[in-house]
């Protein structure tokens, strides 16, 4: 008996997992540096996955800073089921360096971090006053879905500031604004109630109209700013919901356009402690000639606005946020919308706008930022002046973006 019990713990411990089933792990060593002159706050940090050459499926990791844990998050940003990025956001003194061991894992992790941004989309049920929580939803081109979909599109939002993506033609995005930082868009789903107001909670502060609002890419047909149509199907979708940044993608098939069929992707992301939405534009084929526009909102009014002439366009003005002008009070905001020079073509005015046109042959990409204030922030901008100058500074900013090393510690285990 005792010679068989030990001849199975022998082949017991002989047997081993096959490869697929072990826990496997990489560890880098990951440099950031801040190589403007002034600080940074909330820095994103970026991490390619695909060049780290890991030698297996990556499904959660976990950066350290000394014996900090800093909250990160992995994307799939191509919805084929293996991890894209790896992101997460950082304080930097001017000049400064920081240096993060990370550690990346073959295996789930059920840990969570505290949410700093959020993202929802939702079908509505008028009939029993109910929705329903979606993902993505895709529809003919000649299909009317705006009023199905709450709130109209998307919603992503960070403590400062919430935007909606517009399910239709338009592919605007609105904006929410409020008077104390933190996330409310949850609860409030961008139409606060009577209760939720009287708390303190912030609403809708735009009428976009047929305009870009802050930053809509837009087609131009050499007089002024144009939608997004017609197309053979429309898409928009939630990639990410957070904690560290939340993004949302807008997707045309068959968008006939400047005697081109275009099928192009455009993808939303909204970094924790952030105002800016970073806009990015991708297309199945390299562009030939055709020429885009994007911009900001000339607001109805007493509109105020400001040009460096080289790709940072601003306005400063007050409008009712919606039509209607009994229950709700003027809002005042600040658009701003800065586009990298290369892909300016040309400045221009129409009757909605103050508008870039955007041109990028031979390449089946392009990206800017656009950003917004409003003037109920108890943290934000109260006068045209202050608003200007400080798109100056994002600018600079976001001119000097952090630069990150990769140091490779161990092979895969």
């Amino acid at each position: 008996m005792k010679k068989n019990l030990f001849i199975f713990a022998f082949l017991l411990g002989s047997f081993s997992l096959p490869t697929w089933a072990q826990k496997q792990e990489k560890t880098i060593t990951v440099e950031v540096h801040n190589n403007w002159n002034q600080a940074k706050t909330d820095a994103p940090v970026v991490i390619n996955l695909h060049e780290l050459h890991a030698g297996f499926k990556i499904k959660s990791a976990v950066v350290m800073e000394g014996t900090n844990e800093i909250p990160c998050q992995l994307d799939d940003l191509n919805r084929d089921k293996k991890m894209d990025e790896l992101a997460f956001v950082t304080n930097l003194p001017a000049r400064g360096k920081k240096t993060f061991q990370v550690t990346l894992s073959s295996e789930k992790s059920t840990k969570t971090y505290p949410e700093r941004v959020y993202a929802d989309m939702f079908i509505a049920d008028f009939r029993k006053g109910k929705h329903q929580r979606v993902q993505a939803i895709t529809v003919p081109g000649t299909s009317n879905i705006y009023s199905m979909v709450r709130p109209h599109g998307p919603v992503l939002e960070s403590e400062l500031v919430g935007y909606r993506l517009y399910f239709n033609e338009k592919q605007t995005p609105d904006i929410y604004g409020k008077f104390n930082k933190g996330l409310e868009i949850k609860e409030s789903q961008f139409y606060p109630t009577d209760a939720q107001l009287a708390k303190g909670f912030g609403d809708d502060v735009l009428r976009v109209f047929d305009s870009c609002g802050p930053g809509a890419l837009k087609g131009w047909d050499g007089q002024k700013a144009t939608h997004i149509t017609p197309v053979e199907t429309r898409t928009e979708r939630i990639i990410s919901y957070g904690p560290v940044r939340a993004i949302a993608e807008i997707e045309v098939t068959g968008w006939q356009y400047q005697g081109a069929e275009l099928d192009m992707m455009t993808r939303y992301t909204l970094y924790a402690g952030h105002r800016d939405l970073h806009i990015e534009t991708f297309f199945d084929e390299p562009l030939d000639k055709e020429i885009f526009c994007t911009g900001v909102q000339d607001i109805v009014g007493a509109s105020k606005s400001f040009s460096d002439h080289k790709g940072l366009v601003g306005s400063w003005g007050t409008d009712w946020p919606v039509n209607d002008t009994v229950k709700y009070a003027k809002e005042t905001v600040g658009l701003g919308t800065c586009i990298p020079q290369r892909y300016v073509k040309s400045e221009e005015k129409d009757k909605a706008n103050f508008l870039y046109t955007i041109t990028a042959p031979g390449n089946n990409y392009f990206q800017y930022h656009t950003t917004f204030t409003s003037m109920k922030e108890t943290f934000g901008y109260k006068t045209p002046e202050a608003w200007f100058a400080y798109l100056r500074e994002w600018k600079e900013e976001l001119a000097h973006p952090v630069t990150v090393k990769v140091k490779d510690n161990h092979a895969a285990k």
